[in-house]
């Protein structure tokens, strides 16, 4: 593990918090940078500020144990988890033939803040390992998932049904 070899990453530090800012800002604009090409409402500055923000909030928990040991240092991050949601929930609409949109960029977003979270408490191998699977699923799984998705064609048929 890298803090194995490099335990000064755990300490909140300067040092520390830039390290985790730009491996935030790394992670979360790779992920970002792919959503702005193909036009989604979230893009790499949103995905950069859940992630940093969720990296943020899980550090200040982890310095409140430290320094004050009767605080929880999981409290802050798991109101990350349920807050954004609602950021999630803002990016997901539902069109004309009740066609849902943005159900990826919630997911990333909230994956995004789960990355921000594992910086935040020093679980850099995690975050990064997530944040390649993330990049992954939405890069390299687009193509895939167009190619099975049914015909518009039937959903515009299955639309008349259900009216």
């Amino acid at each position: 593990m890298l803090t194995d070899h490099y335990p000064w990453l755990l300490e909140p530090s300067l040092l520390t918090m830039v390290v985790r800012t730009l491996l935030a800002l790394v992670c979360a604009g790779a992920i970002g940078y792919d959503r702005n090409v193909h036009g989604a409402a979230a893009g790499m500055r949103t995905h950069i500020l859940v992630c940093f923000g969720a990296m943020l909030a899980m550090s200040t928990g982890q310095y409140a144990f430290l320094y004050y040991s009767s605080v929880d240092p999981t409290r802050i991050g798991a109101q990350v988890v349920s807050g954004i949601g609602f950021l999630g929930a803002g990016s997901i609409i539902v069109t004309r033939g009740n066609r849902i949109q943005g159900l990826t960029t919630a997911a990333g977003l909230w994956a995004s803040a789960c990355i921000g979270l594992a910086i935040g408490i020093g679980f850099y191998e995690g975050a990064i390992v997530g944040a390649v699977a993330v990049y992954v699923t939405e890069r390299m799984l687009r193509g895939l998932s167009k190619s099975i998705r049914p015909d518009k064609t039937e959903n515009s048929e299955n639309d008349k049904n259900i009216k």
